[in-house]
């Protein structure tokens, strides 16, 4: 079942004055199933951000479609649109995005909050999540009080605890030191593995061969694309490590 289907997706940006034109991305087009993890790379100002933007309802395409469980994006009407993400999409950021005057739980809460749950299913929620991220004793502390992992931690509790379709990080390990990344990466494998569909964007060669599948953007297009398959983190990161280095030499497109 399609989860997310991306359409000859298209995006230019016109220049303030309007004298020039920047593509971004060129034709792009892919679908994720329910229950996958995807992960997307690629060179700065291949068009990474621009489409993970896209995939957020943050930013439109110029042409082509997105559809999240057979739903356009597009479609949705601006004055529902922050609604539609906070029910149908859980964010994970590299610098985590946690504001410091709430407490780690009212951190988590705060979809909820906005989206007029009651306190007691907030409670009934929080608790299994806590408890399956390793938060539980700091919930009552605040975000400096505690570390990147743990930070990032709550943010990946804050985007499961909507209990969304989909799951969206943006460079997850970016602000992390080794020991907290393999943390991180076990985690998102050990969700995915209780079904919760991921897609990542991210620069690290090592967090990629986690994913069951990595698309790889140059100039605006699908690349290329390698399946994980029965591949161990290590085979399939030496995958990654060949095809990056394939792009960067200029290797011909594979489809």
């Amino acid at each position: 079942m399609k989860m997310l289907d991306v359409k000859n997706v298209k995006k230019v940006y016109t220049t303030r004055f309007g004298g020039n034109h920047v593509q971004a991305l060129s034709d792009v087009s892919f679908s994720v199933e329910k229950g996958e993890y995807v992960a997307i790379m690629g060179e700065s100002g291949s068009g990474k951000t621009t489409l993970l933007n896209i995939l957020a309802a943050l930013d439109k395409p110029t042409s082509g479609e997105v559809l999240l469980s057979g739903r356009s994006i597009g479609s949705i009407p601006q004055k529902e649109i922050a609604a539609f993400r906070r029910d149908n999409l859980g964010f994970v950021f590299q610098d985590f995005n946690l504001l410091d005057t709430f407490s780690i739980q009212d951190n988590i809460f705060l979809p909820l909050v906005l989206a007029r749950k009651s306190y007691e299913e907030m409670e009934i929620r929080i608790r299994p999540i806590a408890r399956k991220l390793g938060i539980e004793p700091i919930l009552a502390k605040y975000p400096y009080e505690v570390s990147g992992g743990e930070k990032q931690r709550t943010a990946i509790a804050r985007a499961l605890i909507t209990e969304p379709q989909l799951i969206l990080a943006d460079e997850p390990t970016g602000a992390l030191d080794s020991r907290s990344t393999d943390s991180l990466l076990r985690l998102f494998r050990d969700i995915n593995e209780e079904g919760q569909t991921i897609l990542m964007v991210t620069h690290s060669t090592k967090a990629a061969s986690f994913a069951k599948r990595v698309l790889f953007i140059k100039d605006g297009e699908i690349f290329h694309q390698l399946y994980k398959g029965v591949s161990s983190e290590e085979e399939m990161y030496q995958k990654i490590a060949d095809t990056l280095t394939m792009i960067a030499t200029g290797g011909a497109r594979r489809d």
